[in-house]
């Protein structure tokens, strides 16, 4: 069993540590926050010793889970590492792309398992689509929140966006070429609705819409390629297929079929729902990291994938102008 050491008890922190004591693979030796009260009444509400140092919860661990606000990442992974330890780092990974870049680096000098908690990577609508040949040409996404003071420490875009900007990345395999983007601070200091269109090399475009200022939460992804149309609704967990065939001997259900002709030829419009998966998206990827631990395997959501998703993020931030982020 993996010994594992969660930092950070707030809101996200309390749930990693429910999840942790309910996982088999790992043994939770305690936790550790940096406010005195917090410790005692989450020690004391789920029954989990707390640590009274950082330090003194690093040495009796093989992993440690950093569940605390993005500027203390840096230091405690930094710590973590250079004692062997295994990390797994909520997003975004760091404060800075420096930061991000210097424990890529220290990570592969360790030889640590290193784990990023983009958790979106893990929502079972975005599952659904494993085994499915996808290559958009287009990415329309929208991520709406209602107002929250948590995470407005940050603008939108680190906040909010970057959960999709990891999501599009790993979608398409292909360099950033340009991005523009604008955005407004409404009640924070920093922005706090954003749209951003990233074009890729390879001809690709996404636009990305991100607010924590709407009247209703949405977190919907859609993107189009040859012959398809692929709609993702992370919050509702909700995906759709629609495939354009020529052939109806290509169709997998005839049921969920629509005739139709275009330019003199018959084609066929088929619509899929595939099966969601049951899984709790933190719980599955708590699950990753204990498993390439124990597999010496390289995660889904790599320390390398939490810096480019943090790279660009800041080029977004920087073709909005240089707000305090």
């Amino acid at each position: 069993m993996i010994k594992i050491g969660v930092i950070g008890a707030g809101h996200l922190g309390k749930i990693h540590l429910q999840l942790l004591k309910n996982n088999p693979n790992f043994t939770l030796v305690g936790f550790y926050d940096i406010n005195q009260n917090t410790c005692e009444k989450v020690s004391h509400d789920y029954q989990i010793p707390y640590f009274h140092s950082l330090e003194e919860l690093v040495n009796q661990v093989d992993a440690v889970d950093i569940v605390t606000p993005t500027p203390s990442h840096f230091e405690i992974a930094k710590l973590a590492i250079t004692q062997l330890k295994h990390v797994f780092i909520e997003k975004p990974v760091t404060e800075t792309i420096e930061q991000a870049k210097y424990l890529n680096k220290l990570v592969q000098e360790a030889g640590v398992i290193a784990q990023v908690g983009h958790v979106e990577r893990f929502n079972p609508a975005l599952l659904a689509l494993d085994g499915y040949a996808y290559e958009p040409l287009f990415l329309e996404v929208h991520r709406l929140a209602q107002w929250n003071p948590r995470g407005t420490d940050v603008s939108v875009i680190l906040d909010l966006m970057i959960h999709d900007i990891d999501v599009v990345l790993s979608l398409v395999h292909s360099t950033v070429k340009k991005v523009s983007a604008n955005g407004v601070a409404v009640i924070s200091d920093t922005p706090d609705i954003a749209n951003a269109r990233i074009e890729f090399h390879n001809g690709t475009v996404a636009n990305l819409t991100a607010s924590r200022i709407s009247m209703k939460n949405m977190r919907k992804l859609r993107f189009f390629q040859k012959n398809a149309y692929i709609s993702i609704d992370f919050l509702d967990k909700k995906t759709e297929i629609i495939t354009i065939h020529e052939d109806e001997k290509n169709i997998k259900n005839l049921a969920m079929t629509h005739k139709f002709e275009f330019n003199g030829k018959v084609k066929y419009l088929e619509i899929e729902y595939p099966t969601i998966p049951a899984v709790n998206s933190i719980g599955l990827e708590l699950e990753e990291f204990a498993r390439c631990i124990k597999e010496k395997s390289t995660p889904k959501v790599t320390l390398e994938d939490g810096y480019k998703a943090l790279l660009l993020a800041y080029q977004v931030i920087e073709s909005i102008g240089h707000y305090g982020v």
